[in-house]
């Protein structure tokens, strides 16, 4: 957490305290601020960077971006259109005044041509008798619904962002945009005016390095090392050391032998900074004390060619470049180094005098000398290198970590923490996430952040210290991994370390350098050279952009190393990569919050802008609303607060912004209004309201809401532009954010609004505002003067706390009507305020006091505000006097100035002759409100302690008895007209129920309101008033209830005559009431349900009325649904059936679908009986069924039961309709087999004319005629109707089968023929000739037939309609063969005949068939094509069969091979050992005869496989399909799924194996025999059988099942074969 930072006179910031502490004078304690400002050196580079900073590119000032406008544009489509919220909730009818409030005053008239209906009436005609209106139409159910007014509190279309984010043009990257919004694509990356990183190019250190002198003379820079100084280490061996005043300090390296060790190739700096550590392209290593550089104060060989060989010592290999070093700690003589190699040393020298006189002890912790043996496990090395290397710097507080050397190495494969002291020890590992993206670019780097004190606790953590924290990166997986130190209980014991990832996040690419800037911000190079800036906690990434054009130095050091892994890819492993990245790591460092860069060409200094510096950019480049709303953002947190150097902690953030954004503020009305006073154009009204809305949500913000008005309204008061200032405060007037605002500003917003015509507008904000800030009378006057009555009823209430004042306003409205009734004649009423949106502002005004609200904004009132309230509205309309209001002046308010005396309850009769409706629906919302319960309890809860003026005494004594006598006394119908009495007798109506013990009102009053309710006048109120009928009879039972049934007959109250009906058990009248309801005609059916079924007590009367009723409204009820009539009468009334039957229209749909309904149901219905309905039905049915549904004709009287059907009276129907498949089915069920295939053999002549007519036709027609499509529809009937002959042959033939069994006679002779071969004989010869006639017409042989018209015939697919016309006697054949075929089968397992029983009948038919065809037809070779033809097709058929067998015979001797292959394969085992036992069982060594063994096994197979042989060349008795009884040496069994046997005493060890199938394992070869025990078998005892398993363990079966036994009798069960052995073998060791 950051704490405020001391800031310059320029307003930049120093650097804040997350950055680390190194300072050479060691002070742990003292922040990073006194650090710096105590170093010169460090003071200096503020200086540098702020001299040498390019000035940004000067962009003109563009428009400042839009604050989220939509409340501006809700208000302007608002004002656009009719104000129709103000209704929203209002009871309303046509031609009623509340439609009035559809519209404000300023708008447009309500209602047009409405007139007052009579000059001299003596009354004030009601609403709904006026000419032009009518009927109340339609009904608005004043009843059900709630007055609403048009303001609500708070508003709910909020026109404020609520947080600084939603600003549009003020992101942290686009702060210039303001309303320039550009298109995606127009721009990668837009530029704020303020440089993201500051750059400065070290220009002195540069012209000494880069030069071309320099590097003749230094070399080029190579490496770069940052602390106290800036270090370049150089191509030719020289370290050169600058401060920040980029003066050279030192020359490291010339006229010694460091320079003769090649490039400097790694540099590192103690943390004293007093020694530089340098690391060669040779493996030498120097170090050199600052102050004596003349010679290294250390240096470290590399291994020479003895100590190669012998390797008596550890050390770098010669020749090989050191690309990583560190120094331990504090220590000067404690260094780390790592090598291109993948190698990595720990060096420690020992004290001494002189470079001589101190001897260096080296120790690897990394990696493998080139001629190291390999590791005994066998594995292939990979080629390995260390991508990143770095040893923990010391942080500000010390720590157990500073005192072990830990030290980070990241491998291509591994990241790995050692730490070095005292003895070299490994302290965590982590593999390579599985994140990184395969082949992508192989890249690695780390950095340390150490434990720092913090002034502030962490937020996350609460600590007072922060952890030790390591950044790593491979390819472009980030993570940060967070240490922490866990004490030990023993004192002596160091601390346990304990390594937690933290965090991880993805690049688009890969990165090749990670630094922090500071504790919290991260900064990462990747591999196109872009720099990234993160927050840590959250890796939000808050910067981005190209270092491309900064040339940073690179080169390629692992390449060499890692080759092998790049040429030698393999596409399936993806861990590995495509392409190995270049070392950036030595030219990217970060130091005290700022980011140093090697280039090729310079060396670069860079620093993040903070907040300061980002807010002074954008003022100096005229963007001060983007100033405001940036500073604004700082202050709520939106902000990314770590990168720009603001603390987490809102306080201290809050301290920190909060005078910025107000000194920002005034400077910027100070110069905007400068701007404008000098030129109008220069800034515009649009730019002066983008500054007010920035600006109030800036106030808001920081919670000063007094700059609004002490300073910022008066510059746009002074230059006359303050309609600005008030139009942004008005959504915060209406969010009652801003309640309270001065009077001179309350008089210029009234100026204003009434001057641009926004009335309404107006009155929306004075309700939402303190009224004790405004001027009453000027309030007041001016709220009559606009008609903003919701504003005037507002402050009378508000601020005087008077309700009866704005009733007496809005009842004078109402006067003028009363005074002069031909008031408006010459005009149109609704013109008038008195029938506008004024007048009838009283009814939700009533509504909302009556009930404890506030009008218009719908607040809760506080209880004895309320209280009062009420009492004076009640006192004021229920008084039943004119009163003096306002009280002491004399003036009696009148309704009627012109007459001598007024009426009786003047001001309430005047409000219910306007719009009696809207009163009563106030009333009964007033009435729910408990403040007419009881007058005593009102008397104690008022206080009666305390003296009540008189409107307050009477109206606490008002209760709902009193209101509804008041209202029966004065709305009389000699007074009022049914179309407004209908409505207090629905107020009644429903008020009665809900207070019974309140209200209390004689049986003859409620009767009148009953048949008041009955008598509605419009036929829209029908539903309310039949409604308000029900609630008063749920209370109320009228003496003489049948004196009110012809009411409720006329009135068509439906529901309340079934109730009556229901509870008398006027059944009949009841479903008659049914059937009259047009709502109610879909509930008969449960209707006839309910009065029909069977219940105790019930009487004949009852059912033979409903059956009356049922009759006279037979044909309505099957119109209304004939399935669920049916199934209803089936139920309930099966003998009306014929009666509903008879009263449909003959042979209607209707009377089809009631006959479906009743014989055949659907499943889901309940299945009425069928057996109950005659014959009669069901050849109605069937009728019927031939004309709405003939496909489903011959499916029906195959299934039904009936066997005495008429075919005298079906046949003709179905004849008539060409259901010629029933016919014949009826036909054949009747014995008539013959004549039914003499009608089917008819129709298929017919069928065969009609075709031969369609084409005959075809040539003569019109060519658009679909030739081809009625062709093929007749080919298909030809094709379904010879299979219902083929049918009807098969039929016969099984029927005449049973009569062949019991009376055989001798063979028929080839001349005759039985019944069933004539009919087979018909069909046949039918098809053939209907083929031979037909194959002539369908495909001509003349091909001039079609050329010899006019007109062109249709193309005919002629293939096509051959092949349909073919298959008739194809299939006939192929069916008489299959029934021959089937019949001879059939003779032949009964031993009746011989099996060329079958084929003599069918040569009998074809006999038959060709000595007719012989004498009938005119040419034989007709009738031979066709036969060939069809010939044919069953040779081809054969040869298709044939071949497919052959081809299935030959796969499935490829599948048994392959099967019978793996089948005798064989299992390696692991061992040569059982697992159990340790005692070898195979291989050599192996104890026990095992030759003779297996020589046994094989002569026992050889006599079993004899055996087996010669039982099947044993001729089998019977039928065979026994076995033979026969003897066998052995038992034959079968374990595990039947795939193995064994017969055999002792196995081949080497042979016998268990596989696994399934996951189980198969015992194969196995014997049950195993004598003695098996831990101690003896040389000569019998060999076992083995079990090798599918993990290649092998066991003794013995053992293996010992320990079995054993395991299985732990748990109880055991799984067995069918013999009693075990079944399944699992492993004991992988299980």
């Amino acid at each position: 957490m950051s704490l405020p930072f001391p800031e310059r006179d320029d307003g930049t910031a120093k650097m804040d305290h997350d950055h680390l502490d190194l300072s050479p004078d060691g002070d742990a304690t003292s922040s990073d601020d006194e650090t710096i400002k105590g170093e010169r050196e460090q003071e200096y580079i503020a200086g540098v960077v702020e001299n040498e900073l390019q000035d940004p590119a000067s962009d003109p000032p563009i428009e400042n971006g839009a604050i989220a406008n939509r409340y501006r544009q809700l208000l302007r489509d608002r004002d656009d259109a009719s104000e129709d919220g103000s209704t929203e909730g209002l009871p309303r009818r046509a031609a009623s005044p509340i439609d009035s409030l559809l519209s404000i005053p300023d708008d447009s008239p309500s209602v047009q041509g409405s007139m007052i209906s009579s000059v001299g009436s003596s009354r004030v005609p009601s609403l709904a008798s006026r000419p032009g209106l009518g009927s109340p139409t339609p009904s608005f159910r004043p009843f059900d619904r709630r007055f609403q007014s048009r303001i609500s509190s708070p508003s709910a279309l909020s026109p404020r962002p609520s947080s600084p984010a939603f600003l549009a043009g003020h992101s942290r990257q686009v702060s210039m945009s303001s309303q320039f919004l550009l298109e995606p694509g127009e721009t990668e990356t837009p530029s704020p005016p303020w440089e993201v990183v500051r750059w400065t190019r070290l220009q002195k250190i540069n012209g000494q390095a880069f030069s071309e002198a320099g590097k003749r003379n230094f070399g080029s820079p190579t490496c770069l090392a940052v602390s106290a100084s800036i270090v370049l280490g150089t191509s030719k061996g020289i370290i050169l050391m600058f401060d920040y005043k980029q003066v050279l300090k030192m020359i490291i390296g010339p006229g010694t032998k460091a320079v003769e060790s090649g490039p400097i190739t790694s540099i590192a700096i103690s943390a004293d900074y007093t020694t530089i550590a340098g690391g060669h392209a040779t493996g030498n290593i120097f170090t050199w004390d600052t102050s004596r550089v003349s010679r290294p104060f250390l240096h470290i060989p590399p291994l020479d060619a003895t100590q190669v060989q012998n390797r008596t010592v550890d050390g770098h290999m010669p020749n090989v470049s050191i690309t990583h070093l560190g120094f331990l700690g504090t220590r000067h003589t404690a260094l780390v180094s790592a090598d291109d190699r993948g190698m990595a040393f720990s060096h420690l020298a020992t004290r001494g005098t002189g470079a001589l006189g101190r001897t260096v002890k080296t120790i690897r912790i990394l990696g493998r000398y080139p001629d190291a043996p390999p590791p005994s496990s066998g594995k292939p090395l990979k080629p390995s290198t260390v991508l990143a290397f770095s040893p923990l710097p010391l942080g500000n507080v010390e720590r157990a970590t500073d005192s072990i050397g830990l030290t980070a190495m990241l491998t291509p494969y591994l990241l790995v923490i050692v730490s070095t002291t005292p003895v070299a020890q490994t302290q965590h590992k982590s593999a390579r996430p599985k994140d990184v993206a395969p082949h992508s670019a192989m890249s690695g780097c780390l950095a340390w952040f150490p434990a720092v004190k913090l002034k502030v606790p962490d937020p996350s953590t609460g600590s007072a210290m922060s952890k030790v924290k390591l950044v790593y990166c491979w390819s472009n997986v980030l993570t940060v991994l967070d240490v922490d130190e866990i004490q030990s209980e023993n004192k002596d014991k160091p601390p346990t370390l304990k390594f937690k990832s933290r965090s991880r996040w993805k690049c688009e690419e890969a990165i090749v350098a990670v630094q922090w800037l500071s504790r919290s911000v991260l900064t990462v190079l990747t591999i196109t050279q872009r720099l990234i800036v993160l927050e840590d906690r959250s890796m939000r990434m808050t910067e981005a952009f190209d270092l491309i054009h900064k040339y940073i130095y690179h080169a390629d050091l692992f390449s060499t190393q890692l080759h092998n892994l790049v040429e030698q890819l393999d596409e399936d492993d993806t861990s590995m990569h495509g392409v190995v990245a270049d070392a950036f790591y030595m030219s990217f460092k970060a130091y005290k919050g700022r980011i140093f860069l090697l280039g090729f060409n310079d060396v670069s200094l860079g620093a993040l802008s903070n907040w300061a510096d980002r807010l002074i950019a954008l003022m100096e480049n005229g963007d001060y609303i983007g100033a405001i709303e940036l500073a604004t953002s700082y202050y709520t947190g939106d902000a990314n607060k770590l990168t720009i150097g603001l603390p987490e902690d809102a306080a201290l953030r809050h301290r920190m912004v909060r005078d910025k954004v107000m000194e920002i503020m005034s400077a910027s009305l100070k110069y905007c209004f400068g701007q404008r006073q000098k030129s109008k154009s220069s800034v515009d009204d649009q730019h002066l309201r983008q500054l007010a809305e920035t600006c109030f949500i800036a106030c808001q913000s920081v919670g000063d809401l007094d700059f609004l008005f002490d300073e910022m309204y008066d510059w746009y008061e002074d230059v006359d532009v303050e309609g600005i200032f008030i139009e942004v405060l008005e959504p915060y007037i209406l969010e009652k954010t801003i309640s309270t605002v001065p009077p001179t500003a309350v008089k210029a917003m009234v100026t204003h609004y009434v001057g641009k015509g926004w009335e309404s507008r107006l009155e929306e904000m004075i309700c939402h505002m303190e009224t004790a800030t405004l001027d009453i009378d000027q309030i007041t006057s001016l709220c009559k003067q606009h008609g903003l009555y919701d504003a005037l009823i507002y402050v009378w209430n508000e601020a005087l706390s008077d309700y009866i004042t704005p009733l007496v306003d809005l009842l004078t409205l109402l006067i003028p009507l009363v005074q002069n009734m031909d008031y408006t004649n010459s005009g149109n009423p609704m013109d008038d305020e008195i029938f506008g949106v004024n007048a009838l502002k009283m009814f939700p005004y009533l509504s909302y006091t009556w009930t404890g609200r506030v009008y218009p904004t719908g607040e809760r009132m506080r209880d004895e505000v309320a209280m009062q309230a009420k009492a004076e509205l009640y006192w004021f309309l229920f008084s039943g006097k004119s009163i003096t209001w306002p009280k002491g002046s004399g003036k009696t308010f009148l309704t009627h100035p012109a007459q001598m005396e007024e009426p009786s309850f003047p001001y309430l009769r005047m409000i219910l002759q306007y719009d009696a409706p809207s009163f009563l629906s106030a009333l009964n919302e007033a009435f729910e409100d408990s403040f007419l319960n009881d007058s005593q309890e009102k008397q104690l809860n008022g206080g009666t302690g305390r003296d009540l003026p008189e409107e307050q005494i009477f109206g606490l004594t008002v209760d709902r008895q009193y209101v509804v006598s008041i209202l029966l006394e004065i709305m009389n119908p000699n007074d009022f007209a049914p179309e407004d009495t209908i409505y207090l007798d629905m107020f009644i109506a429903r008020n009665i129920p809900k207070f019974p013990q309140y209200l209390l009102i004689p049986g003859s009053t409620l009767d009148k309101v009953l048949a008041g309710l009955c008598g509605y006048p419009g036929a829209d109120l029908e539903e309310d008033a039949q409604l308000s009928a029900e609630y008063l009879l749920s209370i109320y039972q009228p003496p003489d209830v049948s004196a009110m049934i012809p009411l409720f007959k006329k009135a068509g109250f439906y529901r309340i005559l079934k109730r009556i009906y229901r509870n008398d058990k006027q059944y009949g009248k009841l479903l008659k009431t049914y059937f009259e309801d047009p709502e109610g005609q879909t509930e008969v059916f449960e209707c006839i349900a309910e009065c029909l079924q069977p219940r105790p007590g019930s009487l004949k009367r009852q059912t033979q009325d409903v059956h009356d009723v049922i009759k006279q409204h037979a044909q309505q009820l099957v119109e209304l649904d004939p399935a669920q009539a049916a199934r209803a009468l089936a139920s309930y009334a099966p003998d009306l059936h014929r009666f509903i039957l008879d009263s449909v229209e003959e042979g209607s749909e209707l009377q089809y679908t009631y006959l479906r309904a009743l014989l055949e149901p659907d499943s889901e219905s309940s299945e009425p009986s069928a057996t109950t309905l005659d014959r009669d039905f069901i050849e109605q049915y069937v009728q019927l069924m031939c004309r709405y549904n003939p496909s489903h004709v011959s499916d029906y009287v195959g299934i039904v039961q009936a066997t005495n059907l008429r075919l005298d009276k079906l046949l003709p129907t179905m004849e008539d309709t060409g259901v010629i498949d029933a016919a014949v089915i009826l036909m054949a069920r009747e014995g008539q087999v013959q004549d039914a295939m003499g009608r089917l053999t008819k129709h298929l002549e017919t069928m065969e004319a009609a075709l031969q007519g369609l084409f005959v036709s075809a040539d003569d027609q019109v060519e658009d005629l679909d030739i081809h499509e009625s062709a093929e529809e007749l080919l298909r009937g030809l094709q379904k109707y010879t299979h219902v002959g083929i049918w009807l042959c098969q039929g016969q033939m099984k029927t005449t089968k049973k009569v062949n069994v019991v009376d055989r006679r001798s063979s028929p002779s080839p001349s005759d023929l039985t019944p069933d071969e004539n009919l087979w004989l018909d069909l046949i010869d039918t098809t053939v000739q209907i083929t031979r006639r037909l194959s002539s017409v369908v495909a001509p042989s003349q091909p001039d037939r079609v050329s010899s018209t006019a007109s062109p015939t249709p193309v005919l697919d002629s293939d096509k309609l051959v092949a349909l016309l073919r298959s008739l006697v194809q299939h006939t054949f192929t069916a008489l063969m299959t029934a021959t075929s089937t019949q001879s089968r059939t003779q032949s397992s009964n031993h009746l005949g011989t099996s060329s029983g079958g084929s003599l009948t069918f040569l009998r038919i074809l006999r038959a068939f060709l000595a007719r065809a012989a004498t009938t037809s005119p040419n034989l070779a007709d009738l031979r094509a066709v036969l060939s033809s069809i010939f044919s097709a069953y040779a081809y058929e054969e040869s298709i069969l044939q071949l497919s067998n052959r081809l299935l015979e030959q796969q499935l001797f490829v599948n048994v091979k392959e099967a019978t292959d793996l089948r005798q394969r064989g299992w390696r085992p692991r061992g040569s050992t059982c697992e159990a036992c340790g005692k070898r069982v195979w291989g050599p060594g192996v104890s026990g005869n095992v030759f003779e063994a297996w020589e046994e096994k094989r002569a026992v197979e050889n006599k079993k496989r004899e055996e087996k042989k010669a039982t099947l060349t044993i001729p089998t008795p019977g039928r065979g399909k026994g076995k033979a009884d026969h003897p066998q040496a052995e038992t034959e069994t079968y374990e595990g799924k039947g795939k193995g046997k064994s017969t055999n005493p002792a196995n081949n060890p080497g042979s016998s194996a268990e596989q696994a199938v399934n996951g189980k394992q198969d015992v194969r070869d196995l014997t049950v025999e195993a004598n003695g025990d098996v831990y101690a078998r003896r040389k000569d005892q019998p060999l076992g059988p083995l079990v090798i398993l599918a993990c290649r363990h092998i066991y003794h079966k013995a053992c293996l099942d010992a320990l079995q036994a054993k395991r299985e009798g732990e748990n109880g069960h055991r799984e067995v074969d069918e013999f009693g052995r075990e079944a399944v073998y699992r492993c004991p060791i992988d299980g």
